[in-house]
């Protein structure tokens, strides 16, 4: 193979994948970043037949209303258990603390947990879980409630931004094993942030 040749081929590969490549949709970073992921075929948990049709997740408008500084209560002895999921396995969590913060005037109060295996993995060290229902699910959200990641705070405020309230992937691919969320930790309000419920498109 020539080299003008070669060249010819890797301007038209290189074109190509410039025509295919859209902008990343999504009104913040966070939005645009979970819009990357769920492109990425190494990221994603969409089946690769979903992957290929999609554009974007549907997100409720973004609203600093749903961002709220929360008091943290550590809760040190508290026991591991096994959170069940929504396959046969079992989440061996423990209850890290109480989160009590307020939202439209009401006061709030949701257990966040930590996960036995996470705690030994580089780099989730200090990762929390904050796993939510409310009053959108099976609505305009999924039925079986939402995520959202935290961080321990070296102090006793912690930060919850309901706006980066994401859906397990199990919402996606029944592949997966998610945890379900605890009924204690129930919103009695609808909470208009974070992802939507998902559709094919």
């Amino acid at each position: 193979m020539t080299k003008n040749i070669l060249l010819f081929i890797l301007f038209v590969s290189a074109l190509s994948c410039a025509q295919k490549k859209e902008p990343l949709l999504g009104d913040t970073e966070w939005q645009r970043k979970m819009n990357s992921d769920f492109k990425d075929a190494s990221e994603s948990p969409l089946k690769d037949k979903d992957r290929k049709t999609f554009r974007a997740l549907d997100f409720f408008e973004f609203d600093s209303t749903y961002t709220v500084v929360a008091t943290l209560k550590r809760t040190p002895g508290s026991k591991w258990f096994k959170m069940k999921t929504t396959t046969n396995r079992l989440s061996k969590e423990r209850v890290f603390g109480v989160l009590s913060f307020k939202l439209n005037k009401k006061e709030y109060q949701l257990n966040v947990y930590q996960g036995e295996d996470l705690m030994t993995k580089e780099g989730f060290e200090d990762y929390l879980f904050l796993p939510f229902l409310d009053n959108t699910n099976g609505e305009t959200s999924y039925g079986g409630g939402r995520y959202i990641e935290l961080r321990i705070p070296e102090g006793d405020e912690i930060i919850i931004d309901f706006n980066k309230a994401y859906n397990p992937f199990c919402a996606y691919n029944a592949k997966y094993s998610c945890p379900i969320v605890p009924r204690v930790n129930y919103i009695d309000e609808e909470i208009k942030a974070g992802v939507k419920a998902y559709a094919k498109h």
